[in-house]
C-alpha cells in the first residue's frame, strides 16, 4: 500500500455522504462526476481518500473505465471477479 500524506482527514459524516451518493449513482459516473454530484462541497483530496478507503474495504469497485460501482456484498464481489471484472 502506498503511503501518502493526508492534509485533511474525512469525518464520518463525509464518508456516509459519499457512500449514499455512490449508492444513488452506482454505475453512472466516474470520480469527478460523482464528486460534483455530492450534496455538500468537500476537498477533492478528501473525496479521493474516502474512495480509497471504500475500495480497500470492499464497499466499492472501480471498473476499467473508471466507473464507480457500489458493491457492498461479499458474494456479489466474488461473482463479479469470476466474470472478469477488472479491479485495480
Amino acid at each position: 500500500m502506498e503511503q501518502t500524506t493526508i492534509l485533511h482527514s474525512p469525518t464520518l459524516e463525509s464518508v456516509i455522504m459519499v457512500e449514499k451518493a455512490i449508492q444513488k449513482h452506482s454505475q453512472e459516473c466516474g470520480k469527478y462526476q460523482l464528486w460534483k454530484k455530492l450534496p455538500k462541497q468537500m476537498m477533492y483530496q478528501t473525496f479521493q481518500v474516502i474512495l480509497s478507503y471504500l475500495e480497500q474495504s470492499g464497499k466499492i469497485l472501480i471498473d476499467k473505465d473508471g466507473c464507480i460501482i457500489w458493491a457492498y456484498n461479499p458474494e456479489r464481489i466474488k461473482r463479479l471477479m469470476k466474470e472478469g471484472l477488472i479491479i485495480r
